[in-house]
Protein backbone atom coordinates (compact mmCIF):
# COMPACT_ATOMS: atom_id res chain seq x y z
CA UNK A 1 0.00 0.00 0.00
CA UNK A 2 1.26 3.14 -1.04
CA UNK A 3 1.88 5.23 1.75
CA UNK A 4 0.31 8.62 0.63
CA UNK A 5 -2.70 7.53 -0.67
CA UNK A 6 -5.88 8.62 0.75
CA UNK A 7 -7.06 6.46 3.60
CA UNK A 8 -10.62 6.13 4.49
CA UNK A 9 -11.23 6.17 8.22
CA UNK A 10 -14.73 6.91 8.81
CA UNK A 11 -17.13 4.33 10.72
CA UNK A 12 -17.70 2.25 7.47
CA UNK A 13 -16.93 1.34 4.61
CA UNK A 14 -13.71 0.70 6.26
CA UNK A 15 -10.12 -0.10 5.06
CA UNK A 16 -9.61 -4.13 3.78
CA UNK A 17 -6.30 -6.14 3.96
CA UNK A 18 -4.42 -6.69 0.69
CA UNK A 19 -5.66 -9.86 1.14
CA UNK A 20 -9.08 -9.29 0.90
CA UNK A 21 -9.02 -7.05 -1.63
CA UNK A 22 -6.71 -9.39 -3.95
CA UNK A 23 -10.34 -12.06 -3.11
CA UNK A 24 -12.91 -9.70 -4.36
CA UNK A 25 -10.79 -8.44 -7.34
CA UNK A 26 -10.07 -11.39 -8.99
CA UNK A 27 -11.95 -12.80 -11.92
CA UNK A 28 -15.78 -13.42 -11.01
CA UNK A 29 -16.80 -17.36 -9.93
CA UNK A 30 -20.10 -18.46 -11.01
CA UNK A 31 -22.59 -19.08 -8.51
CA UNK A 32 -21.92 -23.24 -8.48
CA UNK A 33 -18.45 -23.08 -9.28
CA UNK A 34 -16.22 -25.29 -6.66
CA UNK A 35 -14.62 -22.57 -5.37
CA UNK A 36 -17.40 -20.44 -4.11
CA UNK A 37 -19.40 -23.23 -2.72
CA UNK A 38 -16.16 -23.52 -0.68
CA UNK A 39 -15.67 -20.29 0.24
CA UNK A 40 -18.99 -19.76 0.96
CA UNK A 41 -19.31 -23.20 3.54
CA UNK A 42 -16.17 -21.64 4.87
CA UNK A 43 -17.85 -18.43 5.52
CA UNK A 44 -20.49 -19.81 7.32
CA UNK A 45 -18.65 -21.98 9.13
CA UNK A 46 -16.67 -19.18 10.68
CA UNK A 47 -19.75 -17.46 11.00
CA UNK A 48 -20.99 -19.63 13.63
CA UNK A 49 -17.47 -19.49 15.25
CA UNK A 50 -17.33 -15.33 15.31
CA UNK A 51 -21.26 -15.34 16.24
CA UNK A 52 -20.43 -18.16 19.03
CA UNK A 53 -23.32 -19.62 18.25
CA UNK A 54 -25.34 -22.70 19.67
CA UNK A 55 -26.42 -25.76 18.11
CA UNK A 56 -29.43 -25.14 16.19
CA UNK A 57 -28.39 -21.69 14.98
CA UNK A 58 -28.50 -20.69 11.65
CA UNK A 59 -26.56 -18.55 9.87
CA UNK A 60 -27.52 -16.10 6.46
CA UNK A 61 -25.24 -14.71 4.05
CA UNK A 62 -27.55 -12.27 1.41
CA UNK A 63 -26.46 -9.55 -1.09
CA UNK A 64 -27.80 -6.24 0.66
CA UNK A 65 -26.86 -3.96 3.11
CA UNK A 66 -27.23 -4.42 7.19
CA UNK A 67 -30.47 -2.37 6.51
CA UNK A 68 -31.28 -5.48 4.54
CA UNK A 69 -30.45 -7.92 7.60
CA UNK A 70 -32.81 -5.80 9.70
CA UNK A 71 -35.42 -5.25 6.74
CA UNK A 72 -35.63 -9.80 7.40
CA UNK A 73 -35.52 -9.34 11.15
CA UNK A 74 -38.56 -7.54 10.89
CA UNK A 75 -40.22 -9.53 8.32
CA UNK A 76 -40.01 -12.97 9.68
CA UNK A 77 -40.25 -12.20 13.14
CA UNK A 78 -43.39 -9.93 13.47
CA UNK A 79 -46.81 -10.16 12.43
CA UNK A 80 -49.18 -7.31 11.95
CA UNK A 81 -50.32 -6.32 15.84
CA UNK A 82 -47.66 -7.59 17.70
CA UNK A 83 -45.60 -5.60 20.45
CA UNK A 84 -41.92 -4.72 19.70
CA UNK A 85 -39.38 -2.59 21.75
CA UNK A 86 -36.90 -0.31 20.20
CA UNK A 87 -34.06 0.40 22.77
CA UNK A 88 -33.24 3.98 21.08
CA UNK A 89 -29.56 5.23 21.18
CA UNK A 90 -29.37 6.70 18.11
CA UNK A 91 -30.02 7.05 14.44
CA UNK A 92 -30.07 3.33 13.44
CA UNK A 93 -32.41 2.93 16.59
CA UNK A 94 -34.54 4.88 15.01
CA UNK A 95 -34.16 3.05 11.48
CA UNK A 96 -35.21 -0.17 13.23
CA UNK A 97 -38.09 1.23 14.81
CA UNK A 98 -39.41 2.34 11.19
CA UNK A 99 -39.16 -0.72 9.98
CA UNK A 100 -40.94 -2.42 12.26
CA UNK A 101 -43.69 -0.15 12.21
CA UNK A 102 -43.81 -0.82 8.30
CA UNK A 103 -44.49 -4.13 8.85
CA UNK A 104 -47.23 -3.69 10.79
CA UNK A 105 -45.91 -4.14 14.39
CA UNK A 106 -46.62 -1.84 17.31
CA UNK A 107 -43.54 -0.26 18.38
CA UNK A 108 -42.79 1.18 21.88
CA UNK A 109 -39.31 3.24 22.16
CA UNK A 110 -36.85 3.41 24.96
CA UNK A 111 -34.39 6.21 24.36
CA UNK A 112 -32.06 8.05 26.06
CA UNK A 113 -30.38 11.49 25.06
CA UNK A 114 -27.91 11.49 21.75
CA UNK A 115 -24.58 10.13 23.28
CA UNK A 116 -26.18 8.48 26.40
CA UNK A 117 -27.01 4.15 26.82
CA UNK A 118 -30.66 3.52 28.03
CA UNK A 119 -30.27 2.32 31.54
CA UNK A 120 -30.54 -1.23 32.20
CA UNK A 121 -32.87 -0.42 34.77
CA UNK A 122 -34.89 1.53 31.97
CA UNK A 123 -34.74 -1.33 29.79
CA UNK A 124 -36.14 -3.91 32.32
CA UNK A 125 -39.19 -1.48 33.51
CA UNK A 126 -40.22 -1.08 29.15
CA UNK A 127 -40.19 -4.83 29.03
CA UNK A 128 -42.58 -5.44 31.73
CA UNK A 129 -44.54 -2.61 31.21
CA UNK A 130 -44.78 -3.59 27.00
CA UNK A 131 -44.56 -7.21 27.21
CA UNK A 132 -43.17 -7.01 23.72
CA UNK A 133 -42.76 -10.18 21.48
CA UNK A 134 -39.51 -9.09 20.92
CA UNK A 135 -36.39 -6.30 22.11
CA UNK A 136 -34.07 -4.35 19.48
CA UNK A 137 -31.04 -2.91 20.37
CA UNK A 138 -28.28 -1.73 18.47
CA UNK A 139 -24.92 -2.64 20.17
CA UNK A 140 -22.71 0.31 19.08
CA UNK A 141 -24.69 3.01 17.12
CA UNK A 142 -22.84 4.57 14.15
CA UNK A 143 -24.34 7.69 14.65
CA UNK A 144 -23.03 8.46 17.98
CA UNK A 145 -20.76 5.86 19.31
CA UNK A 146 -23.01 4.42 22.03
CA UNK A 147 -22.53 0.78 22.81
CA UNK A 148 -25.17 -1.05 24.99
CA UNK A 149 -24.84 -3.85 27.25
CA UNK A 150 -26.98 -5.95 24.21
CA UNK A 151 -25.74 -9.08 26.49
CA UNK A 152 -27.46 -7.71 29.34
CA UNK A 153 -31.07 -6.47 27.39
CA UNK A 154 -31.24 -10.23 25.52
CA UNK A 155 -30.64 -12.15 29.24
CA UNK A 156 -33.31 -9.79 30.53
CA UNK A 157 -35.47 -10.00 27.69
CA UNK A 158 -35.11 -13.92 27.86
CA UNK A 159 -36.45 -14.19 31.48
CA UNK A 160 -39.56 -12.48 30.68
CA UNK A 161 -40.06 -15.02 27.06
CA UNK A 162 -39.08 -12.27 24.75
CA UNK A 163 -36.76 -12.59 22.08
CA UNK A 164 -33.92 -10.04 21.65
CA UNK A 165 -32.23 -8.71 17.96
CA UNK A 166 -29.24 -7.17 18.07
CA UNK A 167 -28.21 -4.96 15.49
CA UNK A 168 -24.52 -5.58 15.63
CA UNK A 169 -23.45 -3.86 12.29
CA UNK A 170 -21.11 -1.36 13.88
CA UNK A 171 -19.59 -3.78 16.80
CA UNK A 172 -19.91 -7.68 15.39
CA UNK A 173 -16.50 -8.96 15.85
CA UNK A 174 -15.23 -6.31 17.87
CA UNK A 175 -17.33 -5.79 20.59
CA UNK A 176 -17.86 -9.00 22.61
CA UNK A 177 -20.87 -10.51 22.17
CA UNK A 178 -22.28 -14.65 22.66
CA UNK A 179 -25.11 -16.43 21.07
CA UNK A 180 -24.23 -19.17 22.82
CA UNK A 181 -26.48 -18.80 26.56
CA UNK A 182 -29.72 -18.56 24.44
CA UNK A 183 -30.26 -14.82 25.00
CA UNK A 184 -29.69 -13.09 21.50
CA UNK A 185 -32.19 -15.16 19.20
CA UNK A 186 -30.30 -12.68 16.16
CA UNK A 187 -27.59 -11.07 15.96
CA UNK A 188 -27.05 -8.96 12.34
CA UNK A 189 -24.05 -6.98 10.76
CA UNK A 190 -23.28 -5.69 7.08
CA UNK A 191 -19.70 -6.40 5.67
CA UNK A 192 -18.54 -3.14 5.85
CA UNK A 193 -17.64 -2.73 9.29
CA UNK A 194 -15.52 -4.32 12.04
CA UNK A 195 -15.32 -7.52 9.79
CA UNK A 196 -12.98 -5.48 7.74
CA UNK A 197 -14.85 -6.14 4.26
CA UNK A 198 -16.47 -4.76 1.41
CA UNK A 199 -19.42 -3.08 1.48
CA UNK A 200 -22.56 -5.27 0.09
CA UNK A 201 -23.22 -8.26 2.35
CA UNK A 202 -26.01 -8.78 5.15
CA UNK A 203 -24.68 -11.22 7.60
CA UNK A 204 -26.81 -12.79 10.38
CA UNK A 205 -27.30 -15.89 12.57
CA UNK A 206 -30.75 -16.79 14.11
CA UNK A 207 -31.50 -19.02 16.90
CA UNK A 208 -33.75 -22.05 17.16
CA UNK A 209 -36.11 -19.94 18.89
CA UNK A 210 -36.04 -17.39 15.89
CA UNK A 211 -36.57 -20.24 13.34
CA UNK A 212 -39.49 -21.44 14.71
CA UNK A 213 -41.34 -18.04 15.30
CA UNK A 214 -40.90 -17.78 11.31
CA UNK A 215 -41.95 -21.58 10.76
CA UNK A 216 -45.45 -20.32 12.72
CA UNK A 217 -46.55 -17.50 11.43
CA UNK A 218 -50.17 -17.07 10.47
CA UNK A 219 -50.52 -14.19 8.28
CA UNK A 220 -48.77 -15.86 5.27
CA UNK A 221 -44.63 -15.46 4.16
CA UNK A 222 -42.94 -12.49 4.57
CA UNK A 223 -41.78 -11.24 1.05
CA UNK A 224 -39.74 -13.25 -1.06
CA UNK A 225 -36.25 -12.26 -0.71
CA UNK A 226 -36.59 -11.27 3.06
CA UNK A 227 -37.95 -14.41 3.98
CA UNK A 228 -35.56 -16.88 5.87
CA UNK A 229 -37.80 -19.65 4.44
CA UNK A 230 -36.19 -18.94 1.24
CA UNK A 231 -32.35 -18.73 2.06
CA UNK A 232 -32.26 -21.98 4.93
CA UNK A 233 -32.36 -24.69 2.26
CA UNK A 234 -29.52 -22.42 0.13
CA UNK A 235 -27.23 -21.53 3.04
CA UNK A 236 -27.51 -25.62 4.45
CA UNK A 237 -26.72 -26.61 1.22
CA UNK A 238 -23.49 -24.45 1.00
CA UNK A 239 -22.56 -25.13 4.17
CA UNK A 240 -22.77 -28.71 3.47
CA UNK A 241 -20.32 -28.11 0.07
CA UNK A 242 -23.44 -28.67 -2.34
CA UNK A 243 -24.53 -26.63 -4.81
CA UNK A 244 -27.82 -24.77 -4.81
CA UNK A 245 -29.55 -22.22 -5.99
CA UNK A 246 -32.07 -18.81 -5.23
CA UNK A 247 -30.93 -15.73 -5.99
CA UNK A 248 -27.21 -15.32 -7.68
CA UNK A 249 -25.16 -14.26 -4.57
CA UNK A 250 -22.39 -11.61 -4.47
CA UNK A 251 -19.83 -13.86 -5.56
CA UNK A 252 -17.17 -12.08 -5.52
CA UNK A 253 -17.74 -10.53 -2.38
CA UNK A 254 -18.70 -14.15 -0.50
CA UNK A 255 -14.89 -15.04 -2.00
CA UNK A 256 -13.50 -11.78 0.17
CA UNK A 257 -15.57 -12.42 3.25
CA UNK A 258 -14.43 -15.75 3.35
CA UNK A 259 -10.55 -14.72 3.70
CA UNK A 260 -11.79 -11.90 5.85
CA UNK A 261 -12.98 -13.89 8.79
CA UNK A 262 -10.50 -16.44 8.10
CA UNK A 263 -8.35 -13.44 9.18
CA UNK A 264 -10.25 -12.76 12.64
CA UNK A 265 -10.55 -16.45 13.15
CA UNK A 266 -6.66 -16.61 12.83
CA UNK A 267 -5.67 -13.18 14.60
CA UNK A 268 -3.66 -13.53 17.87
CA UNK A 269 -3.57 -10.74 20.53
CA UNK A 270 -1.96 -10.72 23.96
CA UNK A 271 -2.03 -14.52 24.31
CA UNK A 272 -5.93 -14.61 23.25
CA UNK A 273 -6.75 -16.75 19.83
CA UNK A 274 -9.41 -15.68 17.20
CA UNK A 275 -12.41 -13.49 17.76
CA UNK A 276 -11.97 -12.83 21.30
CA UNK A 277 -8.31 -11.66 20.18
CA UNK A 278 -10.12 -9.15 17.52
CA UNK A 279 -12.20 -7.42 20.19
CA UNK A 280 -9.42 -7.40 22.71
CA UNK A 281 -7.49 -5.02 19.62
CA UNK A 282 -10.72 -3.22 18.97
CA UNK A 283 -10.48 -2.10 22.66
CA UNK A 284 -6.61 -1.70 22.81
CA UNK A 285 -6.67 1.03 19.69
CA UNK A 286 -9.65 2.71 21.11
CA UNK A 287 -7.31 3.53 24.40
CA UNK A 288 -4.46 4.46 22.37
CA UNK A 289 -6.92 7.21 20.29
CA UNK A 290 -8.20 8.18 23.46
CA UNK A 291 -5.05 9.07 24.80
CA UNK A 292 -4.35 11.36 21.54
CA UNK A 293 -7.54 12.93 22.02
CA UNK A 294 -6.59 14.11 25.30
CA UNK A 295 -3.48 15.58 23.68
CA UNK A 296 -6.16 17.80 21.33
CA UNK A 297 -8.64 18.05 24.03
CA UNK A 298 -11.28 16.56 22.21
CA UNK A 299 -14.52 15.15 24.12
CA UNK A 300 -16.65 12.30 23.03
CA UNK A 301 -20.20 13.02 22.31
CA UNK A 302 -20.75 9.89 24.49
CA UNK A 303 -19.57 11.53 27.78
CA UNK A 304 -19.53 8.23 29.97
CA UNK A 305 -16.35 6.07 29.23
CA UNK A 306 -18.65 3.03 29.93
CA UNK A 307 -20.72 3.87 27.23
CA UNK A 308 -18.41 4.23 24.56
CA UNK A 309 -18.10 1.65 21.51
CA UNK A 310 -14.64 0.40 20.86
CA UNK A 311 -14.86 0.71 17.00
CA UNK A 312 -15.19 4.74 16.61
CA UNK A 313 -14.84 8.16 17.96
CA UNK A 314 -17.64 10.29 17.59
CA UNK A 315 -16.09 13.57 19.21
CA UNK A 316 -17.42 17.41 19.35
CA UNK A 317 -15.41 20.39 17.59
CA UNK A 318 -13.36 22.12 19.67
CA UNK A 319 -16.09 26.13 20.55
CA UNK A 320 -15.63 27.91 16.89
CA UNK A 321 -14.75 24.65 14.40
CA UNK A 322 -17.43 23.13 12.42
CA UNK A 323 -17.63 21.11 9.82
CA UNK A 324 -15.50 22.44 7.43
CA UNK A 325 -12.74 20.85 9.57
CA UNK A 326 -13.66 17.38 7.91
CA UNK A 327 -12.36 19.21 4.48
CA UNK A 328 -9.19 20.80 6.27
CA UNK A 329 -7.93 16.45 7.54
CA UNK A 330 -8.74 15.56 4.25
CA UNK A 331 -6.16 17.38 2.68
CA UNK A 332 -3.70 15.84 4.55
CA UNK A 333 -5.43 12.41 2.55
CA UNK A 334 -7.74 11.31 5.42
CA UNK A 335 -11.18 10.79 5.17
CA UNK A 336 -13.05 11.65 8.66
CA UNK A 337 -16.66 11.14 8.80
CA UNK A 338 -19.22 14.45 9.95
CA UNK A 339 -22.08 13.60 12.89
CA UNK A 340 -24.86 11.89 11.68
CA UNK A 341 -27.61 12.15 14.54
CA UNK A 342 -30.43 14.61 12.96
CA UNK A 343 -29.82 16.57 16.35
CA UNK A 344 -26.56 16.99 16.55
CA UNK A 345 -24.75 16.53 13.49
CA UNK A 346 -23.25 19.75 13.20
CA UNK A 347 -21.88 19.66 16.52
CA UNK A 348 -19.45 16.56 16.15
CA UNK A 349 -17.49 14.36 14.07
CA UNK A 350 -16.73 10.94 13.80
CA UNK A 351 -13.08 8.70 13.28
CA UNK A 352 -13.35 5.09 12.59
CA UNK A 353 -11.22 2.77 13.95
CA UNK A 354 -12.34 -1.15 13.11
CA UNK A 355 -11.81 -4.33 11.52
CA UNK A 356 -8.07 -5.29 9.36
CA UNK A 357 -6.57 -1.81 10.36
CA UNK A 358 -6.54 -2.10 14.16
CA UNK A 359 -3.74 -4.61 13.05
CA UNK A 360 -1.76 -1.39 11.38
CA UNK A 361 -0.04 1.21 13.55
CA UNK A 362 1.08 3.02 10.82
CA UNK A 363 -2.03 3.83 9.27
CA UNK A 364 -3.59 4.68 12.63
CA UNK A 365 -1.14 6.85 13.83
CA UNK A 366 -1.43 8.94 10.40
CA UNK A 367 -4.88 9.09 11.13
CA UNK A 368 -3.95 10.78 14.50
CA UNK A 369 -1.62 13.29 12.60
CA UNK A 370 -4.07 13.80 9.86
CA UNK A 371 -6.76 15.21 12.59
CA UNK A 372 -4.34 17.24 14.23
CA UNK A 373 -3.03 18.84 11.40
CA UNK A 374 -6.44 19.37 10.28
CA UNK A 375 -7.37 21.20 13.81
CA UNK A 376 -4.45 23.46 13.88
CA UNK A 377 -5.31 24.51 9.87
CA UNK A 378 -8.66 24.99 11.67
CA UNK A 379 -7.80 27.81 14.05
CA UNK A 380 -7.20 25.23 16.92
CA UNK A 381 -3.56 25.09 17.98
CA UNK A 382 -2.74 21.48 18.60
CA UNK A 383 0.64 19.58 19.54
CA UNK A 384 0.91 16.85 17.06
CA UNK A 385 3.68 15.58 17.90
CA UNK A 386 2.52 15.01 20.82
CA UNK A 387 -0.40 12.96 20.30
CA UNK A 388 1.35 10.84 18.15
CA UNK A 389 3.14 9.94 20.67
CA UNK A 390 0.73 9.37 23.45
CA UNK A 391 -0.58 7.19 20.56
CA UNK A 392 2.25 5.01 19.82
CA UNK A 393 2.92 4.87 23.82
CA UNK A 394 -0.77 3.31 24.12
CA UNK A 395 -0.80 1.40 20.80
CA UNK A 396 2.74 -0.28 21.24
CA UNK A 397 2.17 -1.11 25.44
Amino acid sequence: MGEHRKLLMIPGPVEVSPAVREAHDGPPPGHQAPELVEAFGQLLERMRILWKAPAGAQPFVVAGSGTLAMEMAAANLFEPGERALVVDTGYFSGRMAEILRRVGAEVTVEAAEPGRAVALEAVEAALDRVQPKAVFVTHVDTSTGVRMNAQAVGALARARGALTVVDGVCATAAEALSMEDGSIDLHLTGSQKALGLPAGLALFVASARAMEVRARRRSGPPPLYLDFASWRPIMEAYEARQKSYFATPATNLVQAAAVGTREIVEDRFEGVDGVDARVARHGHVACAFEAAWQVYGLRHLAEVPEARGHTLSALRYPEGIGPELLGHVAVHGVTVAGGLHPRLKGDYFRVGHMGWCTTQGALLERTVEAVGQGLCAAGHAVDVDAARAAFRGTFDA
